[in-house]
Formats: C-alpha cells, structure tokens, sequence
C-alpha cells in the first residue's frame, strides 16, 4: 500500500475566514517503510499571517513573498498523492485548508483523488482515552526523538507523523500477519472444501491488567456513565 503522511500550515485557523495554506510537507511510506520520496513546498498565501499562527510555526510574510502560489504547484501535488492513503494528524483541519485551495482553483477535492484518509489524532484518542495525545506527546510515548522541533513545521511534522503512525500500528501489523499466514498454512494442509477450526487467542496476564487500565481511564472521562457499568448492576 502506498501511503502519504502529510502536514500543513496556515495564514490562520479558518479557511472560511480567508486564511490559506502557507507550507505543504509529505514523505511517503510504501509497505509500511519510509521512500525518499517528499513533497515540500513553502507557498506565498498572498495575504497576512495571523500573529498567532506566526508564534507556531514562525514564518513571515517577508519570507513567502517570493514564493510560489498554491496554483503554481496544485498539479505536482496532486500528482504526488493521488491513489495514496492520506495519513494526517487532526485530518480536518488539513483537509479543511487544502480542499479550500483546490476549490478555489476549481480543481477535484482529495476525497476524490485519494484512496482514503487516517486521522492519527483519532486513532490516539482510541488508543490513549484520557491522555494528551499532540504530536509531541505521542513522540515522548513511542520515544520518537522530536528535539529539533522547536516550531511546527510542515515537512518535520510529516516525518515525525508517519514514525508515529508505524509505531502506533506495529503491534496490529503484526498480528495481522501472523493470523494471516497460520490460516494460509492450516488451509492449504486440508483436505479441499475443509475448513481451519476457529483459533481462540487468549489475552496474557500483562493484557489483561493493561485492559483494566484502558477501562478504568474509560470510566473515569466518562464519569461513571458507561455501558457495561449499567448492565452489570442491572444483572
């Protein structure tokens, strides 16, 4: 599978507003392994940028004056991503900005382009209920080194984001493969028509005390009010 992690920043933090896309990192991952192959472009926005936005990623409007404008470079990007799998951190906002850009320039939306989109800040919240889960959080849980990043940037971000995302989803990665290769090898060693008897994966102690945390964490955000919580004192 190909995937493109991507990042952007802004102007400011509404599109609806009038605040465009100033810079556009992608790296991308091909079999779940990073390529050389990045896509980065610093854009002139053709208005001011926002002071707060400036504290964030410090870029100036001196500096984007002799850049390109985002129609300048809308074909190399959507060259660059299409087909892929879009893997972004609070993928609204990104979306958001860059559905804006190709609006404008009449040009199809990425869900159109793309083969679908994870939204990284949504898989942490399921993985980490209750937990700060920014990027740079999620660097210090997966002891992903983020020292250089003293300001957001677009294309660093990328590169974080997507040893993040690997990190995040290696453990699922490799269960997949092992389910799928133990039913490969039991198939293929039946008589034709038969089928594997369904394997029972039990959880180790260490998993099972891991899931009481994630429940408790549950039930503490949720402030008592969840469902199992009901039925088992109905029971």
């Amino acid at each position: 599978m190909r995937q493109i992690v991507l990042d952007t920043e802004t102007t400011g933090l509404e599109y609806k507003l009038g605040h465009r896309v100033i810079e556009i990192g992608c790296v991308e991952l091909m079999g779940r392994k990073l390529t050389n192959r990045r896509f980065h472009h610093y854009l002139n926005p053709e208005r001011t940028i926002e002071a707060g936005a400036h504290s964030v990623h410090g870029l100036t409007n001196e500096f984007l004056q002799d850049k390109p404008k985002f129609s300048e470079i809308a074909e190399e990007f959507r060259d660059f991503v299409r087909g892929a799998e879009l893997i972004i951190h609070n993928a609204t906002f990104d979306l958001g900005f860059l559905n804006n850009e190709l609006g404008l320039l009449g040009m199809e939306q990425l869900g159109s382009l793309c083969e679908s989109v994870v939204d990284t800040l949504k898989l942490a919240r399921e993985l980490r209920p209750g937990r700060k889960n920014s990027l740079d959080a999620l660097c210090s849980e997966y002891a992903i080194d983020n020292s250089g990043r003293q300001l957001h940037g677009a294309l660093l971000d990328a590169e974080l984001l997507a040893e993040v995302y690997l990190a995040m989803t290696r453990g699922q990665e490799n269960l997949i493969m092992d389910l799928d290769m133990a039913l490969v090898v039991e198939t293929h060693l039946l008589p034709a028509g038969e089928r594997p008897a369904l394997r029972v994966l039990r959880a180790t102690a260490e998993e099972l005390v891991d899931h009481e945390c994630v429940l408790a964490e549950i039930v503490k955000e949720s402030k008592g009010k969840c469902v199992w919580l009901a039925e088992s004192l109905q029971g």
